[in-house]
């Protein structure tokens, strides 16, 4: 897997030359070019920064796309199409080992947990990790952040994952519909709103948070070139202060209040669908508290991925990761 997005990534950064900066736009504001791996409530804070008008306070505009899936954002930001990445940092650690020389890195956290729970077919109100144990669990993408973490957890929780039964052959989109099927299936795991609203329609039961029982872990962050970086720092730090307004907001607000704001980044799902997500996600502790990233949860992300088998040669943090700005806003912030 590892193997497959840093060869996709490499040869599309060979046909094309990021020569792009930061526009300004006529209203004096400027440009940033957000790709992000997917869009879901579970990067609320974002929406939230963007539908109260936080990035408009700092004179930024964003243009929203969906990369689906963290190889194809990677690609954007190598490339110039993209000024910020929003990805699984597993992007840039591959990044990393293959020892690109202009290579992304990581200036700011957004999640701190798994934001997947997991869904059985019974209620088990007094689940035990080690009752997985030869059940058919449908894991999500091998390689994938998603797939990883859940393996930590069912490892560390003494339960194998070696067999057929630790099943990764299904894509993302589709694990819903083949857990809905396919009823040799045990258990899968699902992101908010999607397991509220089966658990709603009576086809399952959310039995735990993958992200309670893995610890903390940088699952979502923001990427960029350190040329970038280098030539937009004050852009960047303007960036992610309009996030942790998002944030600040949703820990003042109650869920209900939350899902008004965010209803505009998600028609056609409801409020309360979307408070119920909120909850669950504040619940966890899922959204980081701050945007720098520690070594410790850098290097449990690099455990998940070595227990997974996807990392040969661990990416070095002090080059992964620049903090500078973050450290710089929450210091202007009076959040030390």
């Amino acid at each position: 897997m590892k193997g497959k997005i840093t060869a996709f990534i490499t040869a599309i950064a060979l046909m094309l030359c990021p020569l792009s900066l930061t526009a300004c736009n006529d209203d004096g504001k400027t440009t940033v070019r957000l790709c992000e791996v997917t869009h879901s409530i579970f990067y609320a804070p974002l929406y939230i920064a963007q539908n109260k008008g936080y990035f408009d306070e700092e004179n930024i505009k964003i243009e929203l796309s969906n990369g689906g899936g963290a190889d194809k954002v990677m690609t954007s930001v190598i490339s110039g199409s993209a000024d910020i990445g929003l990805m699984g940092p597993e992007a840039t650690i591959y990044c990393h080992v293959e020892g690109q020389r202009d290579y992304p890195v990581i200036f700011g956290q957004l999640t701190m947990r798994d934001g997947s729970f997991l869904v059985g077919r019974n209620p088990e109100p007094d689940f035990d990790w080690a009752n997985l144990e030869g059940k058919h669990i449908l894991a999500g993408r091998a390689g994938g952040v998603p797939a990883m973490t859940l393996q930590w957890v069912l490892n560390n929780h003494g339960v194998s994952t070696d067999s057929k039964n630790f099943d990764t052959s299904v894509a993302f989109d589709a694990m819903v519909g083949t857990f809905d099927t396919d009823k040799s299936i045990s258990y899968t795991t699902m992101f908010e709103p999607t397991a509220s609203e089966y658990v709603a329609l009576g086809k399952g039961y959310i039995v735990a948070s993958v992200g309670e029982a893995s610890g903390e872990v940088p699952y979502t962050a923001f990427s960029a070139q350190k040329s970038w970086l280098k030539d937009n720092n004050a852009t960047a730090k303007a960036f992610l202060r309009a996030v942790l307004k998002g944030y600040k907001f949703m820990t003042e607000n109650t869920p209900e209040v939350v899902a008004k704001d965010l209803a505009k980044s998600f028609p056609g799902i409801s409020e309360t669908s979307i408070a119920a997500s909120v909850k669950s996600y504040l619940k966890i502790n899922a959204w980081a508290t701050s945007p720098v990233l520690s070594q410790e949860a850098f290097e449990r992300l690099q455990d998940i991925m070595e227990n997974a088998g996807t990392l040969s040669t661990r990416a070095d943090y002090k080059l992964a990761v620049d903090n500078t700005i973050a450290n710089e806003l929450i210091a202007e912030l009076g959040m030390n």
